[in-house]
């Protein structure tokens, strides 16, 4: 498996597995015949929310493509409850645009999913060790743990990550999360092809601001040992809970043990099995 930028600038044109970058830890992912986007953060929520304090969640670089703009979507994965992840005024805007969009979520947060999307959303509940078999495509759902591994009232983790399979690829988002040996060991048996892993990494100050960590850039190479390809995300968006981009281009080039991919806003990634 390997990944190629397309030769023109541009979201996926369709007939071929690509991979598109939303930014933060959003994908669009443009199948043969399905299309899929997680986590898209498409708007200025936060930056409405948070205008005025510490952390003013000023994107860095604008969204490269708007809601009016994105084709009929034929799932939307979310791994959690934080808006850069189940964002209001994307996902409302979305499902009135296509209301046969079928929204998979972390059963733990239906009541607010159903807030932020819309309460006649086509949802599907999952939870952590969940297999599903949808149209198109075969999902493995993945404890996450975004700082802690957290579970709600009946049990249930709030945060996830989801293995997808399609057109012959298996691709591994891992949503927010730190490392922990039950992800590591569940990663290992899964073998994807292509890891998606947040590299923004954590500290005391951020958390103790509320603002809860991820892997680092040497913990998401250690992860992405069990794939062919790291394509890091969770960098880029909002200046103060970030990494450096310098610092991805130099693992790139000196990192033996996995390929990293690193996205670019605007640019579509084409999925390539080693036979084509």
């Amino acid at each position: 498996m390997k990944l190629e930028f397309d030769d023109q600038s541009g979201p996926p044109k369709g007939g071929y597995l690509s991979l598109f970058w939303l930014g933060q830890a959003g994908f669009w992912l443009e199948g043969q015949s399905k299309r899929v986007l997680i986590d898209p953060y498409l708007s200025d929520s936060l930056a409405r929310k948070y205008r005025g304090k510490k952390h003013d969640h000023q994107r860095m670089a604008a969204a490269p493509i708007g809601v009016e703009a994105l084709p009929e979507i034929d799932y939307v994965l979310i791994t959690h409850a934080h808006t850069d992840h189940l964002d209001p005024d994307t996902l409302a805007p979305l499902f009135a645009r296509f209301p046969e969009i079928r929204f998979v979520v972390p059963a733990s947060c239906e009541a607010l999913a159903r807030e932020r999307i819309g309460q006649k959303a086509n949802l599907i509940l999952v939870d952590a060790g969940d297999q599903l078999g949808l149209d198109g495509l075969n999902l493995t759902v993945f404890p996450a743990a975004h700082e802690a591994e957290e579970l709600d009232d009946q049990g249930r983790h709030k945060f996830l990550g989801y293995g997808i399979e399609i057109n012959g690829a298996r691709i591994y988002h891992s949503g927010d999360t730190v490392p922990f040996p039950a992800l590591d060991e569940a990663v290992a048996a899964y073998a994807p092809d292509l890891a998606l892993l947040p590299v923004n990494g954590r500290d005391v100050d951020r958390l103790a601001d509320g603002i809860p960590g991820n892997l680092t850039l040497d913990e998401a190479i250690f992860l992405a040992r069990h794939a062919d390809i790291l394509v890091p995300h969770h960098w880029g968006m909002f200046a103060f809970n970030t990494e450096d981009p310098v610092k991805i281009d130099r693992a790139a080039s000196t990192n033996s043990e996995v390929q990293i991919i690193k996205p670019q806003l605007g640019r579509t990634l084409r999925i390539v099995s080693d036979g084509d």
